[in-house]
C-alpha cells in the first residue's frame, strides 16, 4: 500500500492547478510554461498510479486507519457541504486511462504545438480537461461527476475549436473549427440535460446522489418502480452517455470534433472524455445490479435499460464502421472508428446487463466492455498521435494526397500498423483479445443477433484499417507529396518528442492481452463470483471459443478485398464503384453519412433558420404591425390631451379641482 497522501485529491486538482497558473508561467517564461504545464499533468498521472497497489490489496491506509474497497472519502469543503471521491476498481482504473495517456500525449504535444501561438491556452484546457475528467470519474455522487461532466465538455467545445480564427487551412472539409466546436457543443448539451433530469428524479426519490448510498439503500428504486417512472428515469440516464459517447443518433459531432488539433483528438475524443458515458453505465450498472441480488430489483423492471444500451451500442457500431469504410480524411476515419469502438463498448455492458440472472455472464459483459475500454485508448490514442505525426509531416488532411511514405517514415508506420492491426481485432494485439471477450459475452448470454452486428462491424474494421494504412504508406507517391519533396520539404519521422510515446503506446499495445485476467483481479471487489485465470488459461479458453471461428471468418471477409484493393492494388476501387450501380449507389449512401448528418442540418438547423424567417414574415410582422398601431392610438390621444394643456395657472387649478370633484363623487356612489 503505497498511494501518495491525499492521492485522488491530488490527481484532480494538481492539473487544475496547473490550468490556473498557465497565464502567469507565460508571462514568466513560455519555455518554463510548457515543461511545467507538462510536469502537472505528470504529477496527475503519478497520483493515480500510486493507488493502483491499494485496490489490488483491498484496503487504502489515511492517516494510520485502514479502510476498505470500495472506500468513499469524504472530507469537509464549504457551508457544511462535502466533497468525496470513491476509492473502488473502476474509479481507479479510469482515473488512470485519463492521467496516464493525457500526460503521454502532453509530451508530445512540446513538440507538435511547438510553433503554435496559442500555446499558453491550449495547455490551460489540457490540464484543465485531465483535471476535470479524473473529477468525473474519481467522484463518489452523481452531482460531483456532472460537474466534472460539464467541465469536460467545456474543455471539449474550447479545444474543437481552438483555431476559432477558421483560417482556411484549419477547416475540416466544408467546416471551420468555429462550427465545429459549436456543432458539439450543443449536440452534446441534449445529452446532458437528459442526465441531469435523470439526476433529479434519482434525488427526489432517494433524497442523495451518493453512489455507494444508493446502492446499500434501494427503497428509491422500488417507489421509482411503483411511480412508474424506473424505465423513464434510466434511459433519460442513458441519454447522457449517448451524447457524450457520440452514440446514435447523436453521434453526428464526434467526427467533426476532428477540427481540433490532433493531440485534442487523441486525449479527449478517443481515449477519454469519450468513454465518460462508458464509465457511467458502468457505474450504474454495480447499482442495479447490487439491487437485484438483494431482491430490490426486478429482471424486468431494469431490462429495458440494458437492452436499449446492447442494440444503441450495436447500431452505432455498425453504422459508423460502414461510413469509416468510405472516409477521406484520415482523422475522420479514426473518428467514426472511435464511434463504432465505444459501441463495442456499450454492447458488452448491455449484454451484461440482460444477464444479471446468470452472475458468470454478467462479469463476463462487464469486464469484456471495460477491457476493451482500456485497450482502445491505448491503441486509438497511438493511432491518432500517429496520424498527427502523418499530417505534421504531409501538410494534408486527405489519405489520397498521402501514399508512398512507408519508407520515408518507417517509426511512424510500424507503430500505426500496431494500432491498426490492434483496433482489427488481429492476435496477438491488445484489440483482439478485448474484442473476442465481447464476441465471447454476447455468445455466453445468447444473443446472437448482437453477435452478428458485432461480427459484420468487425469485418467492416478490418477493411477500413487495411485501406487506412495503404492509401496512407503504401503505393506511389501521391502528386502532392512528391510536390513536397520538389518544394524542399522532406517528408520525415517526427522528433524523439513525438514518437517516443508513440513507442510507449506501441509496446502496452502489444502486451495488452495480458492485461485481462489482471483486470479480472482488479475488479473482483466490486464483481461477484469473479474467477481469476492466469494467461494461458485465458488464452486456451479464446482460442477455442466457437467465436474465434467467427472471427478468423470476418476478418478474412473484411481483409481480403481491402488487401486486393488498396495493398497490392489488383483492382482499382473508383473503378468498380463506376461499373457498378449498387456499389456505386452503396457509396454515395455511405459518403453520404446514412444521410442523418444532412437530416439533422436539414430539420434543426436550416428548418428552425426557416421557420424563424416565416415567423418573422407572418405572424412577427403582425405582432410588429400591432405594436406601431398601439403607438399610434397613442400618439393621438397625447396630441388631443395636449390642447387642455394651455400652461395658464387658473385653468389648471380648475381642471385639478374638477377631478378631485370626479373622484369624491365616485366614492359617494360606491
Amino acid at each position: 500500500m503505497v498511494m501518495l497522501p491525499y492521492a485522488p485529491w491530488l490527481a484532480i486538482f494538481v492539473p487544475a492547478i496547473g490550468a490556473i497558473l498557465s497565464p502567469l508561467l507565460n508571462k514568466i517564461s513560455e519555455r518554463v510554461m510548457n515543461y511545467l504545464e507538462v510536469f502537472f499533468s505528470f504529477a496527475a498521472a503519478a497520483s493515480a498510479l500510486s493507488m493502483i497497489p491499494d485496490v489490488l490489496s483491498g484496503n487504502v491506509i489515511i492517516n494510520g486507519v485502514k479502510h476498505g474497497i470500495p472506500f468513499d472519502w469524504q472530507i469537509p469543503w464549504l457551508l457544511n457541504i462535502k466533497a468525496g471521491v470513491l476509492i473502488d476498481p473502476l474509479s481507479v482504473f479510469m482515473a488512470n486511462i485519463a492521467a496516464d495517456i493525457g500526460f503521454l500525449i502532453m509530451f508530445y504535444s512540446l513538440e507538435y504545438m511547438r510553433e503554435d501561438p496559442c500555446k499558453m491556452r491550449y495547455w490551460f484546457f489540457m490540464n484543465f480537461f485531465i483535471s476535470s475528467m479524473v473529477l468525473l470519474v474519481l467522484s463518489d455522487n452523481f452531482l460531483q461527476l456532472y460537474i466534472g461532466w460539464e467541465g469536460v465538455g467545456l474543455c471539449s467545445y474550447a479545444l474543437i475549436g481552438f483555431w476559432y480564427r477558421d483560417e482556411k487551412k484549419h477547416w475540416l472539409g466544408i467546416y471551420p473549427p468555429s462550427h465545429c466546436g459549436m456543432k458539439a457543443f450543443v449536440t452534446t448539451r441534449v445529452g446532458d440535460v437528459g442526465l441531469l433530469a435523470a439526476m433529479l428524479i434519482i434525488y427526489l426519490y432517494s433524497g442523495t446522489f451518493n453512489f455507494m448510498e444508493l446502492q446499500r439503500n434501494f427503497q428509491w428504486l422500488g417507489q421509482l418502480t411503483s411511480a412508474g417512472l424506473l424505465t423513464l428515469t434510466t434511459l433519460l440516464l442513458f441519454l447522457g452517455p449517448i451524447g457524450k459517447s457520440a452514440q446514435f443518433p447523436l453521434h453526428v459531432w464526434l467526427p467533426e470534433a476532428m477540427a481540433g488539433p490532433t493531440t485534442v483528438s487523441a486525449l479527449i475524443h478517443a481515449a477519454t472524455m469519450v468513454k465518460a458515458g462508458v464509465y457511467l453505465v458502468a457505474r450504474v450498472s454495480l447499482i442495479f445490479y447490487a439491487a437485484y441480488v438483494s431482491h430490490a430489483l426486478a429482471f424486468e423492471a431494469i431490462q429495458p435499460f440494458f437492452l436499449t444500451v446492447a442494440w444503441i451500442g450495436g447500431f452505432t457500431a455498425f453504422l459508423a464502421g460502414s461510413i469509416a469504410m468510405v472516409s477521406r480524411q484520415l482523422k475522420k476515419v479514426l473518428a467514426y472508428s472511435t464511434v463504432s469502438q465505444i459501441g463495442y463498448m456499450m454492447l458488452a455492458l448491455g449484454v451484461g446487463g440482460l444477464a444479471f440472472e446468470a452472475s458468470k455472464e454478467f462479469v463476463a459483459g462487464y469486464s469484456a466492455g471495460v477491457f476493451h475500454l482500456m485497450s482502445h485508448a491505448i491503441f486509438k490514442a497511438l493511432l491518432f498521435l500517429g496520424a498527427g505525426a502523418v499530417l505534421h509531416a504531409t501538410e494534408t488532411i486527405y489519405m489520397d494526397e498521402m501514399g508512398g511514405i512507408k519508407g520515408k517514415m518507417p517509426i511512424t508506420f510500424t507503430v500505426m500498423l500496431i494500432g491498426a492491426l490492434s483496433l482489427s481485432g488481429i492476435p496477438p494485439f491488445a484489440g483482439f483479445w478485448s474484442k473476442e471477450t465481447i464476441f465471447h459475452a454476447c455468445y455466453l448470454t445468447n444473443h446472437i443477433p448482437l453477435l452478428i452486428v458485432a461480427a459484420v462491424t468487425a469485418a467492416f474494421t478490418f477493411f477500413y484499417s487495411i485501406r487506412m494504412i495503404g492509401m496512407t504508406f503504401l503505393g506511389e507517391e501521391s502528386e502532392h507529396v512528391k510536390e513536397l519533396e520538389k518544394e524542399g520539404h522532406h517528408i520525415r519521422d517526427p522528433s524523439p518528442i513525438m514518437w517516443v510515446p508513440l513507442i510507449v503506446l506501441a509496446f502496452f499495445t502489444l502486451i495488452g492481452g495480458a492485461f485481462q485476467p489482471f483486470l479480472q483481479g482488479f475488479f473482483s471487489p466490486v464483481l461477484p463470483h469473479v474467477e481469476i485465470t492466469s494467461l494461458p488459461t485465458f488464452a486456451t479458453e479464446t482460442f477455442t471459443s466457437p467465436t474465434f471461428i467467427v472471427t478468423i471468418i470476418v476478418l478474412v471477409l473484411g481483409g481480403v478485398p481491402a488487401y486486393f484493393l488498396y495493398v497490392s492494388r489488383t483492382a482499382s476501387p473508383l473503378e468498380l464503384i463506376k461499373k457498378s450501380t449498387i456499389l456505386k449507389g452503396l457509396y454515395t449512401f455511405l459518403w453520404n453519412r446514412w444521410y442523418i448528418n444532412s437530416f439533422y442540418y436539414k430539420v434543426f438547423v436550416y428548418g428552425v433558420i426557416g421557420l424563424s424567417r416565416l415567423i418573422f414574415r407572418t405572424l412577427e410582422y403582425e405582432i410588429d404591425q400591432f405594436n406601431y398601431f398601439i403607438a399610434d392610438v397613442g400618439k393621438w390621444f397625447s396630441n388631443v390631451f395636449r390642447r387642455i394643456q394651455t400652461g395658464v395657472l387658473s385653468w389648471n387649478m380648475i381642471l385639478i379641482l374638477l377631478g378631485f370633484l370626479f373622484i369624491v363623487f365616485y366614492w359617494v356612489l360606491g
